[in-house]
């Protein structure tokens, strides 16, 4: 219990008594508030009245008004003109007893919107430095689901009182900046698109909000024309553009940017990207400068002051930069055209590796981070060129062969899962059987390639991407470098080696392989032998070879072609359909050679 006290140190005593008395003249008093007993002074208060232990008093009865929801009463005192002196002094310190009590009314709007009430109104009168420290303090402090509700709650004031500093605010808004980022680093990256609608944690939100947070400050920049080395400008500068490679890095890159064209649904993290992209074009080097030549966009060190990690950031940033740039076309209206497809294929293998090695050498739980740098293989099986994609193969499987065996493994692993195209995916399948067939002839390394590792991967190989309704043409490259990965397996391993384990898993690649591809080869060969005998019987029925028609595949009808053509198109289709039939019954019959040796 306090004691009453009759003498007291300061004016301010008397002030805080008679103004919190106020606030409380219906209720039973506490002893924190007998101790600033005094009702008699009158007397202006001026900041070098205060004592230190003035801070901790008004702190303690604030917080005390605040916790017994006194909101209506603490807005009254701070927009009194004659309490400005005191609010400008020690205002700051009602930072953390105005958020508790947000908090903790969470169903009561009108304390909630006064509580808001109080933090602009702390704005406008208080110390802006202090305030500064007192707002990123607070956000500094939150955790879990906190984090992302104290930033938002925040972030406007935040943005107010660093425009109050005048030009000398760089360093202000790099440390602002730096802990919003740091704190949001703490929450997980929603990676499908009902995880982004929900955004539990509300990363999505926040993300979208630090771009408007930072515009004013890309403004000023932009308002200061012939930038000199050392100028408030110039430093503000350089800490937005180490705040965007910040974002590459977090949240982005392990962001899932994909989306289908026609799907309506505005992608957060594609907003966001844009919105960084957007500040990096208008205050950076041009783009073909960051790109062609890592490391020449100007940060605020040198590069040989920079750690290990922070060099590995760097180099994570940029490619994050090239794959939203090359991948998802984000900003690349601003990329100049006059750079070649084997240049520019050049430079994005620096930040292909990048990406691949980030997974292989430190693991990750998102996939994200790795598909990057398969999507960027993408662009050297898209290429409309047919000589630069056969040389880009030729460069892909360079790129293959320079990892060890556990490397390529987890490479054409990856790259399996993530591929979908039928072609890219025969050619890794093909990979996948040459490195198998170099385990079966070395003692070396077999445990990637043979065992209980080569399961997984056998399943994966040994499938239909949709079972029994799988388009077998669109996919025949896949389905055919399957049937001769599996032919091959089955006649160098014999079932009383079994070091790939292919007789082990015999009963589930049957269930989940062949007999769906008996199915769908029945199926496709019955649709297709229709489509022929209907084209011929048109044919007939018509003198004109050049009738235009369709076919139909997959239930989707083909771009119109002549009658010739059809036919042509449906005996090409049913050619394919004899083949895939043949190799499987090869399949079949060595895998019946084999069990009945067994048997016997």
């Amino acid at each position: 219990m306090f004691h009453l006290r009759k003498n007291y140190s300061s004016i301010y005593e008397r002030w805080l008594w008679k103004n919190f008395m106020q606030l409380r003249k219906d209720v039973l008093l506490s002893d924190e508030f007998f101790y600033l007993y005094d009702m008699s002074s009158q007397q202006t208060l001026q900041e070098d009245d205060f004592k230190e232990e003035d801070y901790n008093l008004f702190q303690t009865a604030g917080q005390k008004c605040l916790d017994e929801g006194y909101t209506t009463q603490i807005l009254e005192a701070i927009q009194d003109e004659k309490n400005k002196v005191i609010f400008k002094s020690m205002g700051w310190n009602l930072v953390s007893p105005v958020i508790r009590c947000f908090r903790s009314h969470e169903h009561d709007k009108e304390k909630r919107k006064e509580c808001l009430k109080i933090i602009d109104q702390m704005v406008q009168v208080c110390n802006p430095k202090e305030l500064l420290l007192g707002l990123l303090e607070q956000i500094e402090e939150a955790a879990g689901e906190e984090i992302s509700q104290t930033i938002l709650l925040l972030i406007q004031p935040l943005q107010t009182v660093l425009l109050k500093l005048g030009h000398k605010k760089a360093y202000s808004v790099g440390l602002s900046l730096s802990t919003l980022m740091s704190q949001l680093s703490n929450l997980p990256v929603p990676y499908t698109k009902e995880q982004m609608q929900e955004d539990k944690h509300g990363l999505c939100l926040c993300s979208n909000t630090l771009v408007k947070f930072a515009q004013p400050f890309v403004e000023e920049v932009l308002k200061t024309p012939n930038l000199s080395t050392g100028s408030g400008s110039e430093e503000l500068k350089a800490e937005l553009l180490k705040f965007c490679f910040s974002c590459f890095k977090y949240p982005l890159l392990n962001a899932q940017l994909d989306q289908q064209p026609e799907d309506p649904y505005e992608h957060p993290f594609r907003h966001f990207a844009t919105g960084i992209l957007g500040i990096l074009l208008s205050i950076g080097d041009p783009l073909c400068k960051v790109f062609t030549k890592p490391g020449s966009m100007k940060l605020t060190v040198d590069d040989e002051a920079l750690s290990e990690e922070d060099a590995k950031c760097a180099a994570e940033s940029l490619a994050c930069l090239a794959y939203l740039l090359f991948v998802q076309y984000i900003g690349m209206e601003q990329f100049p055209t006059v750079f070649g497809p084997a240049f520019l294929l050049q430079c994005n293998l620096t930040h292909i590796e990048v990406l691949l090695k980030s997974h292989l050498l430190f693991p990750r739980t998102e996939e994200s981070v790795l598909s990057k740098g398969i999507d960027l293989v993408k662009v050297m099986t898209h290429c409309p060129i047919e000589h630069l994609r056969k040389k880009s193969l030729k460069i892909l499987q360079l790129y293959i062969d320079k990892f060890e065996v556990g490397g390529k493994y987890k490479l054409l692993r990856c790259l399996l899962k993530t591929s979908n195209h039928a072609g890219v995916q025969g050619y890794i399948i093909q990979n996948i059987k040459n490195q198998i067939e170099l385990s079966l002839k070395t003692e070396h390394d077999i445990k990637w390639f043979s065992g209980s590792s080569m399961v997984p991967l056998l399943h994966m190989v040994l499938s239909l991407p949709d079972g029994v309704e799988t388009d077998l043409l669109v996919n025949s490259d896949r389905i055919m470098a399957s049937l001769n990965l599996l032919r091959y397996v089955i006649i160098r391993d014999s079932v009383h080696d079994n070091q790939t384990e292919i007789w082990t898993e015999l009963n589930r690649i049957e269930n989940n392989f062949l007999k769906p591809l008996h199915t769908a080869l029945n199926m496709s060969k019955a649709h297709y032998e229709a489509e022929l005998k209907n084209a011929k019987e048109n044919l007939h029925a018509s003198s004109d070879k050049n009738t235009v028609c369709s076919v139909t595949v997959d239930g989707k009808k083909s771009p119109k072609m002549d009658t010739g053509m059809q036919l042509q198109v449906l005996k090409s289709a049913l050619f394919t359909f004899d083949l895939m039939e043949s190799v499987l019954a090869r399949v079949e019959e060595i895998i019946e050679v084999n069990v009945k040796s067994i048997a016997e």
